[in-house]
């Protein structure tokens, strides 16, 4: 288990909170999200075909098309993001003996581990991206 984002998770969440700011307001193009959240361009095109494919985003062809969000934001959370752009987020290997989980047992460490996953799931699971676009314009107005 990861406890931080890889490059393509990162740059998933940051697509996303930029197409989702824009629910609404029509759809984002490749070059305006990467400009907006930072992202190389190339990298962000095989990103967004990832969170299509999720069912995340729709992709509309043409000169007045770009990317907008598949459902409300209200209805995708980040677990939904990580695990389209990353794939499952789970404890693949035994902390203590490097070996797949389970495959011969398990380890003193386990229980937790599991248990801190089980939490960091929840936790991801129920943060959607209607909160962190709330919550990104408080911070935006505050001026952080």
């Amino acid at each position: 288990m990861q406890t931080t984002l890889g490059r393509t998770g990162d740059y998933g969440v940051r697509a996303v909170l930029d197409v989702a700011r824009a629910h609404g307001d029509g759809r984002r193009k490749t070059r305006e999200i990467a400009e907006a959240m930072n992202i190389p361009t190339r990298y962000l095109s095989q990103l967004l075909a990832l969170l299509v494919r999720a069912d995340i985003l729709t992709a509309t062809a043409g000169p007045s098309g770009g990317y907008e969000l598949a459902r409300e934001p209200g209805a995708i959370t980040l677990l939904d993001v990580v695990e389209a752009v990353e794939g499952p987020v789970a404890l693949e290997r035994c902390v203590v003996r490097g070996i797949p989980c389970s495959s011969d047992g398990i380890c003193a460490v386990h229980d937790a581990w599991s248990a801190a996953q089980d939490a960091m799931l929840e936790r991801l699971g129920q943060t959607s991206f209607a909160e962190l676009v709330r919550r990104d314009a408080e911070l935006r107005a505050d001026g952080a």
